[in-house]
């Protein structure tokens, strides 16, 4: 059944032509088998002819096409004869070769005295043999059929006496000839079903190829996951066993409490990159492509990993392109939330991976584009180790010994960033340090910042990292074990909080309460976050216009649902403490009356 509805599906045109040379090559020897054993027939007929200069001729040309034919068939396993337009030249030119002969032989006989008709016919007979051999390939038949058979049929119907012979050499080329269209059609079905199972074998191969490439992947995971979970979670595991006052050691110090929490945070870390890189590598991982401020996001990011590059003695500086500083229009295209997450990635690396010296971020314009370069005086990398740096689950031995991850954060980096319209690059020296440079879409007449209008005087804007004022939260969160860690993180915030088990109870308590910020997550019981945040929008009251923040655990498809619901920014799980407390303080100075519909972005 496959096969015939592949037989009425258009072959492709190079493809069928391979193929019918191919076939037309596998009869070449056998075409030099049959004129070999036609020559001793012809000989003992043409010894009876009168003419032995156009005898000693016919031999000649024999002899010359035989030469040629071979040399043809030589030349057909070479690696010239991949050319396929050279190769059909040569294979017209070839059976033209043999139908000259024909011709040739054919004014030969005609000379021949008393086996003149005996000769014609002999040469008809060749001619016939010159079609059959040219019926795999279409053209060569077409062209080859009518000049071999010119020849006799013009000189057996030239005499009288030899017309009934012609009448029958005639009938005797027609049937090679329809038979020969007959077997060329079917060899060109036999073609389309060649290529339909090479187009399955093809599709065969990349199904198996991304089998197997998913395989060693999950292999990777597994082991990647089960070692630094294993020892993760054993350090995590003594610690808080300590604190329980099991085996009945000592409270466990500080210092312990603190690598319990570090070692917590790298988990969370090699889960959220593997799982990204797993829906990256699905081609399930969707960006957004919004204005955003980098400079902003750049000092952000520096001004928390500052501590840590101090506790090592190391400098971490910040330089920006005067021309971004003091612009008035121009913003970066993409999405916030992956380019925080570049950053932070490059620029962690940058600070593990440095023992002294400095690390310096650069934000600069090249052209369209906006260049956020993070450079270093580390260890330095060769171009093989770069290599390896960017593949997935693999790590630089001389570089990353002792140093805790999954191997993953400059693989999906730069998928992030080709996912965003940019890219990724590096530079590095051994002993001297790398340079890893982001690039990202510039659009120079998007607003980099919210204008006051004309009469109104500006509002001072918090310094970066101050703490909002003490806000009313609503929270609402089916997940026992979530909401209990987002209200200790916004209580260690200053705020207050109410917690709400379903949107339900969530829209039940907006209705009597006011909030000055609302937390949902995407995912409840009876209503969800959409739904919940569709119906705060739709009261009455002070909660009309309520921030709220959607706390998700999916894709950008459900962030987006939300979005459109009415929320004004979404997280994603895991949360972090810099994450909720940068979006309250974001939250905290909105002011979502002057905010139009569908104006809401992704923190």
């Amino acid at each position: 059944m496959f096969a015939e509805r592949r037989q009425n599906t258009p072959a492709d045109g190079g493809a069928d032509a391979r193929l019918a040379l191919d076939a037309q090559t596998a009869l070449l020897p056998y075409a030099l088998a049959v004129f070999a054993v036609g020559l001793p027939v012809y000989v003992w007929a043409g010894s009876f002819a009168q003419n032995a200069g156009w005898m000693a001729i016919s031999f000649a040309v024999f002899a010359i096409n035989w030469g040629a034919f071979y040399g043809v068939v030589a030349w057909l396993r070479t690696d010239a004869a991949r050319d396929l337009d050279r190769r059909m030249r040569v294979q017209l030119a070839s059976g033209l070769l043999w139908a000259v002969a024909v011709c040739q032989m054919a004014a030969f006989a005609d000379g021949a005295g008393g086996v003149r008709e005996p000769l014609l016919l002999l040469s008809a007979g060749a001619a016939v043999t010159c079609i059959f051999f040219a019926a795999p390939c279409l053209l060569a038949l077409l062209l080859t059929a009518p000049v071999a058979a010119a020849g006799p049929l013009y000189l057996l119907f030239s005499r009288p006496q030899s017309e009934q012979a012609g009448v029958m050499a005639f009938g005797a080329i027609a049937l090679a000839m329809a038979l020969s269209l007959v077997l060329n059609r079917m060899l060109r079905r036999q073609h389309a079903l060649a290529l339909a199972h090479e187009a399955l074998l093809e599709e065969r191969l990349t199904v198996l190829e991304a089998a197997e490439r998913a395989a060693r992947s999950k292999s990777d995971i597994v082991a990647t996951l089960s070692h630094e979970i294993r020892n993760g979670l054993t350090g995590v595991t003594h610690v808080l066993a300590a604190a329980a006052g099991k085996g009945g050691r000592a409270a466990p110090s500080r210092e312990q409490l603190n690598a319990a929490l570090d070692a917590a945070q790298d988990l969370v870390a090699v889960l959220n990159a593997t799982l990204d890189s797993e829906t990256a590598e699905s081609g399930r991982l969707a960006v957004d492509s919004v204005a955003f401020e980098p400079v902003r996001l750049v000092r952000d990011l520096v001004l928390l990993d500052r501590p840590h590059a101090l506790a090592k003695g190391l400098e971490l500086a910040v330089h920006v392109e005067p021309d971004l500083e003091q612009r008035q229009l121009g913003a970066t295209i993409g999405d916030p939330l992956r380019t925080r997450q570049i950053i932070a990635n490059i620029v962690g690396n940058a600070v593990k991976y440095t023992v002294r010296g400095r690390i310096e971020v650069r934000v600069e314009r090249r052209d369209d584009q906006i260049a956020i370069a993070v450079a270093d005086t580390g260890p330095g990398l060769s171009p093989g180790e770069m290599d390896q740096a960017f593949q997935a689950f693999q790590r630089v031995e001389r570089t990353g010994a002792g140093v805790n991850g999954a191997g993953l954060g400059l693989s999906l980096s730069r998928q992030l960033a080709r996912l965003m319209g940019g890219a990724l690059e590096a530079t590095s020296a051994v002993g001297v340090g790398s340079c890893f440079t982001l690039l990202l879409p510039f659009d120079e007449n998007a607003p980099c910042a919210v204008e006051p209008a004309d009469g109104e005087t500006p509002q001072p804007v918090e310094a970066a990292g101050a703490p909002p004022r003490n806000l009313r939260i609503l929270v609402a969160e089916d997940d026992a074990l979530n909401a209990a860690m987002l209200r200790a993180i916004l209580e260690q915030l200053g705020h207050q909080v109410v917690h709400a088990q379903n949107g339900r109870r969530a829209l039940d308590l907006a209705r009597i309460c006011d909030f000055d910020l609302v937390m949902l997550d995407g995912r409840m019981p009876i209503m969800d976050g959409p739904q919940t945040a569709a119906a705060l929008r739709a009261l009455d009251g002070g909660n009309h216009d309520v921030a709220i923040v959607a706390v998700i655990g999916g894709d950008a498809d459900e962030a987006r649902e939300c979005l459109d619901a009415g929320a004004d920014t979404v997280l994603r799980k895991p949360v972090s403490v810099a994450a909720v407390a940068r979006a309250v303080a974001d939250m905290a100075a909105l002011d979502r009356k002057t905010l139009g519909a569908g104006q809401s972005a992704v923190a």
